[in-house]
Order: structure tokens, then sequence, then C-alpha cells
């Protein structure tokens, strides 16, 4: 971490730097023998081995090995008081921060922390110094004890909140990760800004691990929302809508296929598949072929042991399309004299799938208004998806806002209007 960096180069910077006035010898207090070295001062055989004006040189050439025999008859001395401790801490400190060797500087400078000499904002930033040395060396629930201490006795305690979550994360501590990030990313939507991606999936994942199903899906929907790629849309059509208690594959699974293939670069295999197979299913030729040449553009149709069974449903698809275009017009006059107007949606979802976007708005927004419909609110769907596909944003927008039926429905256009919201 740069922060750790930073704070290495402070408390060593800092270790050496022990003015001579603090490291005062007492000589006079040697006139009385029985007497204890007073406070706040270094008894001379010990000034000798830590004065300043002998260490750094050594510290600048790196001479090491020098600096720790000292440091070592040193702390050999008896009866030292509080501030000798103090002193040869903040030496030892200095040796640890300079050779990294954590063994010898975290000992010392929790040492100094807990001495009471240091005061502001000296005394946060060690604290903050040794959570991220406990933390670089994976010692989560000590980095987890430090973090704590510093929001406790800093003025700035949001910052070191990413690295306190980092650690019950990386700790195994799920709960608390997913409990300390929802009002850091809730904090930061409210000021207006994105949340990161790091964060949310940490959330996502931290939901997961905790088995919270309606938490993963909320990170799940922001991570769509902020930052899309083709794993997070799959997820989410998965979680959000098909796996759903009520959903009515029957009618809304060809709309999920819909959805994604709008939204991900490339679908599984059998996904193309399903969607065309479904597409001839409800007579949308036009549509199965679009699928079909996809999944073969994409490179996952036309190999292995499904080959001839991928070059058979694409012939099916491109003869069905062909005859759809010769023959759709015919059916204009039929559609409009039904009774209801199922006919008409379809026959505008059918010229939705040539590219003719304005003349199947137009028909299933008739269709709609006609009424006798058995599923109202997919026919809005659908409506929403041609406007779509025609360019007609803000349209499709507002009509994806209207549909508000169950089975999916709701879901799939709640979001579609993330997606277009992308474009």
């Amino acid at each position: 971490m740069s922060q750790l960096r930073l704070a290495r180069l402070c408390l060593m910077l800092a270790a050496v730097g022990l003015s001579a006035p603090a490291l005062t010898t007492a000589v006079h207090a040697q006139e009385k023998p029985a007497a204890e070295a007073p406070k706040d001062t270094v008894r001379p055989e010990l000034f000798k081995l830590l004065d300043p004006a002998a260490i750094k040189p050594l510290m600048d050439a790196k001479n090491y090995a020098e600096v720790q025999n000292r440091v070592q008859q040193a702390e050999a001395f008896p009866n030292r008081t509080p501030y000798e401790d103090y002193v040869v801490n903040r030496m030892k400190l200095s040796l640890g921060s300079a050779t990294n060797n954590n063994e010898i500087a975290m000992p010392a400078l929790e040492a100094v922390i807990n001495s009471g000499r240091l005061q502001g904002q000296e005394q946060a930033d060690f604290i903050l110094a040794l959570g991220n040395m406990h933390y670089n060396a994976k010692d989560y629930t000590k980095a987890i004890e430090w973090f704590k201490r510093y929001q406790k006795e800093s003025s700035t305690p949001e910052k070191v909140a990413p690295s306190l979550i980092r650690a019950y994360y990386l700790g195994g501590d799920f709960a608390n990760a997913k409990a300390a990030l929802l009002p850091a990313i809730e904090a930061t939507e409210k000021a207006g800004q994105k949340p990161s991606e790091e964060d949310l999936r940490l959330l996502a994942s931290s939901a997961n691990k905790v088995k919270d199903d309606a938490g993963y899906l909320t990170a799940l929907e922001k991570l769509v929302a902020h930052y899309p790629n083709d794993d997070f849309w799959t997820d989410v059509l998965n979680r959000g809508v098909a796996r759903k208690s009520g959903f009515d594959a029957q009618t809304n699974m060809i709309n999920v296929y819909r959805l994604e293939a709008a939204t991900v670069k490339k679908m599984a295999p059998e996904e193309y598949v399903d969607l065309a197979e479904l597409a001839l299913r409800d007579g949308f030729p036009s549509e199965a072929k679009k699928a079909m040449d996809a999944g073969y553009a994409a490179g996952v149709l036309g190999q292995g042991s499904n080959a001839k069974a991928h070059a058979a449903l694409r012939d099916k698809a491109t003869k069905g399309a062909a005859d759809d275009a010769k023959n759709i017009a015919a059916g204009e006059a039929s559609a409009a004299k039904a009774k209801t107007g199922a006919g008409l949606v379809n026959l505008g979802w059918a010229y939705a799938t040539m590219d003719q976007g304005d003349k199947g708005v137009g028909f299933i927004q008739q269709g709609i208004a006609k009424g006798g419909l058995k599923n109202p609110e997919e026919a809005k769907l659908r409506l929403g998806m041609a406007q779509a596909l025609a360019g007609k944003k803000a349209e499709a927008i507002q009509t994806f806002q209207t549909v508000k039926g169950g089975g999916g429905a709701g879901d799939l256009a709640k979001y579609w209007i993330v997606h277009l919201n992308q474009k």
C-alpha cells in the first residue's frame, strides 16, 4: 500500500530524527548513584549507543548491522525507565522500517503507540501504519483491531474504511464486510457519485457468502447499471427474472433471451438455439434467423456434435423468414378484423423483427388499444422492445415504466430501462 510505504518513511525519519535534547544525558543524576534517572532523560551509557549523531551516519551508510548491535546493547540495559524504553523502541522502529523487517518494526511500533507519548495526528498516523502492516502481513484480525482503533482516535475515521472493509472480507468476516459496505455505498450514491466496481463486487460477494440472496441481487443490479458486462447481465437476468418465484417461463423465457441478446456480446450456444426455437414456436421466423445468424457470427454455433442440428435449425429459420417476408402484408387485413388485438400485436412484432420498426410499433399500439389480450403486460413489454429496436429510446422507456405485471414482465421492463439508460 502506498499509505504503508509513506508511513514507513515517516516513521523511519521520525525515529532517526530524535533530537539531542530528547536524549539529554543525566550527568548530574549520576552524582547520586542511588537515584533513578530523571524523567524524559537517557542515562549517559545508553545515550552513547543511541546518540543521533552516531546513528544517522550509520543509517545513511546502510550499516544496519551496527545499528542493530547498538539497539541490542541498549535493550540489555537493566531497569530502563519508560522514557528509555520509548527511545529504544523508536530506534528499533527506525531499524525495522529501513530493513523491511516487520518482526522488529511491528512490536516496536505498537510499544511506541502505547507509550502515551504520541499526540494528535502523529498517534493516528502510527496507528494507521500498524494497521497497514498487519494487513500486508495478512493478519486481518490484528489489522481490523488497529483500523478500528484508528477510527476511534482519529479525526478522519472514514479514511480507513476501505481498508477495514477489505480486512473483514479477506479475513472471512463477510457479515461485517457487508454491513460496512452498505452505508459506504449509500453515502457515495447520496453524494451523486458512482460506487466503485470493487466495492460493488465485494458487496455482491459478501452477500452471496452469507446467503443473502436479496442483497446479492441488489448489488448485482448496481453492477449492471454502472459496470455492465456479459457475466453481470446473464446473472441478473437469471436471478432477477428467470429464477424468481412466479416466473412465467412459457410466456417470458423468450423475453429473457431477447433482453440478453440485446445486452451481452455473446450468449451460450444453447441460448441462441432456445431463442430461435421459441421464436419459431411463436411464429417469428425472422427473429429465429437473426438469433441463429448471431450465434454463428459469435463462433458458438455450427461446431462439434451439434453442428448438423444447428445448420438444420438455421435453414428452417432462413426459409421461414423468406416466406414471412413475402406473405406478411397479406395478414394485415385479417389481424385488423379480428375480435381481439392479439393478431395486431404479433403482426407488429413480426415487422419489428424485420427491421421495420415504425410499422411494427404502430401495429402493436393498435393491438393494445383494441384490447381483449390474454396478457396485456407482455404486449406492452413487446411494444417497448419494438420501440427500442426502432431507436425510439425515450418512448421505449416510457412504455417500460408502465409494465407492472408479474410472471417476469415487470422485472424485464425494469432491466430494459437500465439497458437503455446506458446508451
